[in-house]
């Protein structure tokens, strides 16, 4: 029996983006709730949980950011934010939050249906037993089965996908990969924005390296992309 495509939660102020992604959301199978302000967003994730939340950052009173806060206090659903183009403080700031994804406005409808697929194509995907219980190097250690981390004994708070792309390098060591290469392994997307890996790259190493200006642990390999180089005895 062919799966689902899932319940879909759009919380959008502009009613005509609303109905436009809900269109081309229902073509492509999936089942559409919307809200019209964060308030109404939360109130509807609260009676019926959906599978993914499309979330405008920008909205009158509880914002997009406010609502991904509350959201993941309780919740792992997949976050995709809309947010305006130049608005890079938001969207860094919704992947701090955990979102899962952003589609810059004005987007393709099309490519946004597209996203929301991959992304929770991604989200249902098992997760692999991990090779060993523990991953360490140095000071860092991370737990896998607990997706515990810790930095000097002290724990190290990541978001979901920043313990995955940490692990992922633990796991890879003196190995290079472009970002296309980690979207693809890390995130589990065929396509999408690289600028979403760049932005985990810079916050992970704001968390783990002891000057983030200068990285050791995860450098960056001109004309290619990243490699994590374990820490000199």
């Amino acid at each position: 029996m062919t799966e689902q495509p899932g319940r879909v939660l759009v919380v959008d102020d502009d009613e005509t983006v609303r109905d436009v992604v809900r269109r081309y959301l229902e073509v492509a199978g999936f089942t559409v709730d919307m809200a019209g302000d964060g308030a109404e967003g939360l109130a509807k994730f609260a009676s019926r949980e959906p599978d993914l939340v499309v979330l405008d950052v920008m909205m009158p009173g509880v914002n997009g950011l406010e609502v991904c806060r509350r959201l993941r206090q309780t919740s792992q659903v997949p976050i995709v934010l809309l947010t305006a183009l130049g608005e890079e403080e938001n969207r860094i700031a919704g992947l701090q939050l955990g979102a899962d994804d952003y589609v810059t406005k004005p987007f393709s409808p099309k490519e946004l249906a597209l996203r929301v697929a991959s992304v929770l194509r991604r989200a249902r995907m098992p997760r692999p037993r991990p090779a060993a219980a523990e991953l360490a190097d140095g000071n860092l250690r991370l737990r896998m089965s607990a997706r515990h981390a810790t930095l000097d004994g002290a724990e190290l708070p990541l978001t979901v996908r920043e313990f995955d792309l940490l692990a992922f390098f633990l796991t890879h060591p003196g190995v290079a990969f472009s970002r296309s290469d980690l979207l693809e392994k890390v995130w589990g997307w065929d396509f999408g924005d690289q600028s979403t890996v760049t932005v985990h790259v810079r916050r992970l190493r704001e968390k783990i390296e002891r000057d983030p200006a200068k990285p050791v642990r995860v450098a960056t390999v001109w004309g290619v992309g990243y490699r994590y180089d374990r820490e000199q005895p």
